[in-house]
């Protein structure tokens, strides 16, 4: 067998010219290059995002939103550097490419105005690390636990077990509380009214028992109990407890909103509800008229 010849027909093959970009002939050799480079990059990434949780494993960082947030930026960085060298070795000039995007860039801006918001968002979100994986947020009225932050947009699963997907803009521009942002202490509260014939020492008793019984004692807060308004058919009573998990805040409602109707039955207390006294007068004529 001659090499040589083999040799030359390879190199035949590889000069084999397959298209032009921006005037630039591009081969068969050019190409499988570029193609590696990227496969190479991939891999790259790949090797560097676990080499990132195994070191921040040995140094004792469990956070699973500061790992992702440093392997998603690292995976972006790494990509663009390889997909550059991929375009130069293709024989692009990326100046002149940039430069003949900015005008088709301006065309197009209008239409991914909303993709570029969420992408630059989900950059700030996992830059800030103001929310991440695993925390309770409050989204327009509505509680939420966090799965998942992309780039573009944020999982979510509701109360009640929906998925959700929400823009990662929405997230950064609109008011959010992040309910376990640096204190997952969080006040339950609910309103009962009692009649005007209870006795308030009482009421205030019992309520004060049931808040304490309910109260989690890992919460900074204390329970309390409060008289807020003297009602038009109903003496109001504000009783609040903490809880160190949000997520249960509904439950723990739920639960507090049985502890007080009982306390209260067991007490003698009535709970008030709306009603109207009609007062006669005996000496007011009563006229009644037959109708023809």
């Amino acid at each position: 067998m001659n090499w040589e010849s083999v040799l030359t027909s390879v190199r035949r093959v590889l000069a084999t010219e397959l298209f032009e970009i921006a005037g630039t002939t591009v081969t068969l050799a050019t190409a499988l290059t570029s193609l590696a480079i990227l496969l190479l990059t991939l891999g790259i990434s790949k090797v560097l995002r676990r080499g990132v949780k195994r070191a921040f494993a040995l140094r004792g960082v469990t956070d699973e939103g500061t790992v992702a947030v440093v392997s998603k930026l690292l995976h972006y960085v790494v990509l663009f550097v390889g997909f550059g060298i991929a375009l130069e070795t293709l024989g692009i000039d990326l100046a002149a490419l940039f430069a003949a995007g900015a005008v088709f860039a301006v065309g197009i801006g209008f239409a991914m105005q909303t993709v570029a918001q969420n992408f630059v968002s989900g950059v700030i979100l996992l830059g800030e690390r103001s929310i991440t994986p695993g925390d309770v947020l409050e989204v327009d009225g509505q509680i939420v636990r966090v799965v998942k932050m992309g780039i573009r947009s944020t999982q979510a699963v509701t109360l009640d077990g929906e998925d959700l997907l929400l823009p990662n803009s929405m997230l950064v521009q609109n008011q959010v509380k992040n309910l376990t942002l640096d204190n997952p202490a969080v006040r339950v509260s609910l309103i009962v009214g009692v009649t005007y014939g209870s006795d308030m020492a009482q009421v205030q008793t019992v309520l004060e028992r049931v808040a304490h019984e309910k109260h989690d004692e890992k919460a900074p807060g204390e329970p309390a109990v409060f008289l807020t308004l003297f009602n038009s058919s109903s003496v109001d009573f504000e009783v609040a407890v903490w809880t160190t998990s949000p997520w249960r805040m509904r439950k723990l409602k739920s639960e507090l909103h049985h502890a007080v109707w009982d306390a209260l039955k067991e007490a003698g207390v009535v709970i008030a509800f709306p009603q109207l006294d009609l007062h006669l007068d005996p000496d007011a004529q009563l006229r009644i008229r037959q109708a023809s």
